[in-house]
């Protein structure tokens, strides 16, 4: 199967009708089965080349994404491999990425990058204590559909087991710009990397601007695992501290140093998102 995927193909019973999406392994299409029925997204991953030890690393990583069902997930429907492709079939969510939204002429209020973030850290949280990282958390795989409501994390394919061995399918899993220094390093990604890359979209919605740029990878490595981010209030002076040092947090050059978890995580947004409210809630308890 040397083709490449085009509209009108049939792939695992399901025919491919338009590209929505294009990586540098892989192709995404909207897709309808063949015998009729709802349409998917279909994600197709380019295995020319791989071993046998690639292709069952891919089906188990699809394996895994396919237990995480939660309401800000995006529910992997089905997965297989067909010649030298790699299939991943996923529900067909409503709406857009919010990669329009990271333009400076763009930005979301902050309550609205506030509330989108604590979804996303329940969709973290869940995946967490399955051991699951997702590896790839960014704006372009956070779907959002304002008139529903509806926040989804996209693209858990990437997903591995937390202990599972990162080289097996010779791809490296994540986005440099989004990576937790340890990630950029080498090391394998923990629940920790996933808030690093939390906090860059935050810092990116809010801003318009990443918190660290570079012309190389190297040079981007060196300077997040030696430089602190940027106050957001440097671009952002109407910020408020909370919310600033929320980001802060984050994106710690050091993991211990990132939230504990994803209860602790969401209570900080809920407290950045009405500082008010936590301010009384700490009155009362005194």
């Amino acid at each position: 199967m040397r083709a490449e995927p085009r509209a009108g193909r049939c792939v695992a019973g399901l025919r491919l009708r338009r590209q929505i999406g294009q990586g540098t392994q892989s192709t995404v299409f909207l897709a309808e089965p063949v015998a009729g029925g709802p349409a998917v997204v279909l994600k197709l991953v380019s295995l020319a080349g791989a071993d046998e030890r690639a292709r069952q690393a891919f089906l188990a990583g699809a394996d895994t994404a396919r237990r995480l069902v939660h309401p800000g997930i995006v529910a992997v429907l089905g997965a297989g491999v067909e010649g030298e492709l790699g299939w991943l079939a996923m529900e067909a969510v409503p709406g857009i990425s919010l990669g329009r939204y990271t333009h400076p002429a763009r930005l979301l209020p902050e309550p609205l990058v506030l509330h989108v973030a604590e979804v996303v850290a329940g969709a973290l949280e869940h995946a967490h204590r399955q051991g699951v990282v997702h590896r790839d958390v960014k704006p372009a795989n956070i779907l959002v559909h304002w008139p529903s409501d509806t926040i989804k994390l996209a693209d858990f394919g990437l997903a591995r087991a937390v202990d599972a061995d990162q080289t097996a399918t010779g791809v490296v899993p994540g986005s440099p710009a989004f990576m937790a220094p340890e990630q950029l390093a080498g090391s394998v990604p923990t629940p920790a990397s996933d808030f690093y890359a939390l906090g860059v979209t935050l810092f990116q919605l809010l801003t318009g601007r990443l918190p660290h740029e570079a012309e190389t990878l190297g040079d981007l490595l060196r300077r997040v695992s030696s430089q602190p981010a940027p106050d957001l209030r440097t671009w952002r002076p109407d910020l408020p501290a909370p919310l600033a040092g929320l980001v802060a947090g984050l994106l710690a050059i050091d993991p211990a140093c990132r939230p504990a978890g994803g209860p602790t995580l969401r209570q900080a947004l809920q407290q950045a998102l009405h500082p008010a409210q936590g301010a009384d809630s700490g009155a009362k308890s005194r």
